[in-house]
């Protein structure tokens, strides 16, 4: 057991640290050095959810190495942004891992996920926004949160969101994803009285430059009570809706 480790252990047993201070001092220890990669085990700890590997960039056998410690650690796995030929090797692993094709997320929990109470609804402007939408949907429902989504009821055709009224009011963090020009958050946010978490996607024509014009929008909204994430970041969205969702 790591030095570090037995001292708290000794000024718990002794009286000279409570249980509460021991978890403030733990919980930003240890990692674990694989060279390429350090993998933070308390991030768990800290922010009720372990570290999500992020697959873009990585080499297969690196996402396989770092996969490896977290799925042993914290019993729970996602990996963003990856690829079926990762799958197949994670899959001989941990069978009952999943992989999302639209968004190239795989996931898995070896336990029961503790369930919470209340609803977040994803809402895309385009059929085209449902990667980042699927992306968000996993790691919501990962993280224990009820989901539903509302797809293409973008503005370009009001009357299909404004026909889901309902279904906004009843729930308690929406998440709206579109491109293009990104007007959907605005007329969401107005429509609700719950928080709005936004996310620009890339989709769009020329003029969209890759999400930057729906990104403006929504920063720009002169609706309140929006949050807006970076572009295409489903799982940022969601990560923060489900800190929310206490």
């Amino acid at each position: 057991m790591p030095r570090n480790y037995s001292n708290v252990l000794k000024g718990v047993k002794s009286g000279r640290i409570s249980v509460g201070g021991a978890l403030k001092i733990l919980k930003d220890l240890p990692y674990k050095d694989l060279g390429f990669a350090k993998i933070d085990f308390h991030r768990g700890l800290r922010r009720g959810f372990p570290e999500v590997v992020f697959g873009k960039g990585k080499k297969p056998a690196q996402i396989i190495k770092i996969a490896k410690k977290i799925a042993g650690h914290d019993g729970t796995l996602l990996i963003t942004r990856t690829d079926r030929k990762v799958y197949r090797r994670i899959k001989k692993l941990y069978p009952k891992a999943r992989f999302d094709e639209k968004s190239g997320a795989i996931y898995y929990a070896k336990k029961k996920i503790q369930k919470k109470e209340g609803l977040v609804l994803i809402v895309t402007a385009g059929t085209a926004d449902q990667a980042v939408a699927e992306e968000a949907r996993i790691t919501l429902e990962l993280m224990g949160n009820p989901v539903e989504a509302l797809y293409d009821v973008g503005v370009a055709g009001i009357h299909r969101i404004l026909y889901k009224k309902k279904t906004l009011e009843k729930a308690k963090i929406i998440i709206v994803i579109a491109g293009m020009e990104g007007a959907l958050a605005s007329v969401v946010s107005g429509l609700v009285s719950k928080p709005v978490i936004a996310v620009p996607t890339s989709v769009g024509y020329g003029a969209s430059f890759g999400g930057i014009a729906p990104l403006l929008t929504m920063m720009n909204s002169c609706s309140p009570g929006i949050a807006v994430v970076n572009i295409d970041n489903g799982f940022g969205a969601a990560y923060f809706a489900s800190m929310i969702n206490t």
